[in-house]
């Protein structure tokens, strides 16, 4: 089989990895999706003392009191169902909308006592000033997207303005905003530019690894891995940003506890980038380097870039930037990691080629 033929399948296998993986990916995490086509935009706080905020690409909403008294957040049925004050947060455990919005879809079962006409019984869930919660009312929770979505599809559409009551010390308020659907843009665009991408990138493995153009060639993949390596880390952050935490402390948990793999195999790829950027040496540690350099390109392009690409094909991401520049970050880390992957396992082939053909030579 010709160099160019296993280079191929190489390829291929490769693009086939991502693909497998990319299914559950642009499934999963229901409560924080990867992306959405309808964007959520709070129009009105409802009082002074009150901040509210969309997060999660608009899957939640945030509230923060900056004042002396509580606001309650009331439910579907008319009925108190969070309390936000100085004492902390409180959910009102007979509230259905307690157990309606732990879920994006809203699909929790309710218990006995949820009982919207029943008195209220207070449960403190945080001790901070700030609430975020699913609210039905600023989702579309249809299968289907609305009548004239389908009639224009490539036309952006105010699909409703939406209300969430509150209670306060001065009386009744209301949080106001505004659902939209937002045209998703041409994902065959982004996956032509990242496959181009990968297929520059892989061809760097067809220099001699011994040869002064191989060394500059590894050089070269460590600054790319390096590079895609911190797209990776700020991709983490921003998702991190988006959910809501603010101040140092907050980013760390929510990095520890939120896209962890994006951020370790961010954080692999600088390490293994560095690395191979010094040069290999001795064809031995070439070898070495290059071994580092596939398994840093396969984590980065799978744990980092497949994680994220649901933005190809969806106009609202959950990011603190303009989704086409959240795309093109994504596209780095595929294109890093996949073409650091594909030219780091064409230099181990062709190395371990090399000792047969020398054998041979001599007899």
């Amino acid at each position: 089989m010709t160099l160019l033929a296993r280079a191929g399948l190489l390829f291929a296998g490769t693009i086939t990895a991502i693909l497998a993986t990319a299914a559950p990916a642009l499934a999963h995490g229901a409560d924080a999706p990867n992306g959405t086509d309808y964007r959520v935009t709070v129009t009105a706080a409802g009082h002074p003392d009150l901040r509210v905020r969309v997060i999660e690409a608009g899957a939640r909403l945030e509230l923060t009191n900056t004042g002396d008294t509580p606001v309650e957040v009331i439910g579907y049925s008319g009925e108190p169902y969070l309390r936000i004050g100085p004492d902390g947060v409180y959910e009102n455990s007979r509230s259905p909308a307690t157990y309606l919005n732990r879920t994006l879809v809203g699909d929790t079962a309710l218990p006995a006592e949820a009982d919207p006409a029943a008195e209220p019984r207070w449960h403190r869930v945080d001790g901070g000033t700030t609430a975020r919660w699913h609210d039905q009312r600023a989702l579309w929770r249809e299968a289907e997207p609305p009548a004239q979505v389908r009639a224009a599809p490539d036309r952006e559409h105010r699909v409703r303005d939406w209300v969430v009551p509150l209670r306060g010390a001065d009386g009744p308020a209301e949080i106001r905003g505004t659902l939209d659907w937002v045209p998703p843009p041409d994902a065959y665009t982004w996956w032509v530019v990242t496959v181009v991408g990968v297929l520059a990138v892989g061809a760097l493995g067809v220099l001699p690894a011994a040869s002064g153009p191989g060394r500059r060639a590894l050089v070269a993949l460590g600054g790319l891995l390096i590079v895609g390596g911190a797209t990776a880390v700020a991709l983490a952050l921003g998702r991190t940003l988006d959910a809501g935490a603010q101040g140092p402390g907050a980013v760390l948990a929510g990095l520890l506890t939120g896209p962890v793999w994006t951020l370790l195999t961010g954080l692999g790829a600088i390490a293994a980038g560095t690395r191979a950027a010094t040069g290999g040496g001795a064809s031995s540690a070439r070898s070495h380097v290059d071994f580092v350099v596939a398994l840093a390109g396969v984590c980065l392009a799978l744990f980092a870039g497949v994680t994220n690409i649901a933005g190809f094909s969806r106009a609202v991401l959950p990011t603190p930037w303009p989704p086409t520049v959240a795309r093109a970050l994504v596209v780095l880390v595929v294109v890093a990691g996949a073409g650091a992957l594909a030219a780091a396992l064409l230099r181990l082939h062709t190395a371990a080629r090399r000792p047969t053909a020398t054998t041979a030579a001599t007899r």
